[in-house]
């Protein structure tokens, strides 16, 4: 079985404290370019195309500004 996974993040919540880049087995999370309303350059995934939906991004996140989608395929 195949495990894929689709993760956002509520950029405005988000203070860029990198816990989750740390977390992420795939490495694939990263800081945004941008700023958002508080000044912090919000996390993001650039190739979630590679994302297994493990969560352990979303389990790190203080501030709980992660959401994860899993699909088990066959």
């Amino acid at each position: 079985m195949a495990r894929s996974g689709r993760v956002s993040f509520d950029e405005e919540r988000c203070k860029g404290c990198e816990l989750c880049m740390g977390a992420c087995p795939q490495k694939i999370i990263g800081l945004s370019e941008h700023l958002n309303s508080l000044g912090y350059h919000p996390a993001g995934v650039a190739e979630m195309e590679k994302c297994t939906g493990c969560a352990m991004c979303a389990w790190m996140c203080p501030d709980v500004v992660i959401s994860v989608e899993r699909e088990v395929t066959a």
